[in-house]
């Protein structure tokens, strides 16, 4: 009798289709965090940008959350992923928990804290170009990162137990071909 067999047997999706179902995600979330921030923003009748910012900060945090979480806890995919042909699972190859799911969320902030933190201790606060460079070579450093580890996943994914697949549709059904009638 074979035993089925387990998430680690199986090669990762390629850096490359992760990294397009990552630059998908974010064009998903600008529609996310847009709806999020004009929410916001009519809820609490911000007239300006920095008046209530570390709150706008935290309600797209918690939107974020809720959206990841909800998503990799009910299914393993996001709109993203789905459209890549990508799931979350963990290492033996189950749906996530919605406390993984919450732990992969706050570990995948690994993307873009170290060149948030860096912008913020060099006082580039204020310079666009620093901070869209700076998040640039993060992400890819991160990306590099994974190609040291022998299963190259990301660091997320191993603090937390998680990987990403292959989930591929279920092959759609042959349409029947009507044979000609007689005459």
């Amino acid at each position: 009798m074979t035993s089925a067999p387990v998430a680690g047997d199986v090669p990762p999706p390629g850096l490359m289709r992760r990294l397009a179902a990552f630059i998908y995600e974010g064009v998903v979330l600008f529609g996310v965090v847009f709806i999020a921030g004009w929410l916001y923003s009519t809820l609490t009748q911000q007239r300006n940008a920095l008046v209530g910012q570390h709150g706008l900060q935290a309600f797209l945090f918690l939107v974020l959350g809720i959206y990841f979480i909800w998503f990799w806890s009910r299914g393993g995919q996001t709109v993203a992923m789905r459209a890549w042909h990508l799931r979350v699972v963990d290492t033996h190859g189950r749906p996530l928990t919605q406390a993984r799911a919450t732990a992969r969320y706050l570990a995948a902030w690994l993307w873009f804290l170290p060149a948030l933190a860096s912008v913020h201790a060099l006082g580039l606060d204020h310079s666009t170009g620093a901070i869209f460079g700076t998040m640039f070579a993060g992400i890819a450093g991160y990306l590099l990162l994974a190609r040291l580890h022998p299963q190259r996943q990301f660091l997320h994914d191993v603090i937390c137990g998680t990987r990403l697949v292959t989930q591929l549709p279920p092959p759609r059904p042959k349409k029947a071909t009507a044979l000609p009638a007689d005459s």
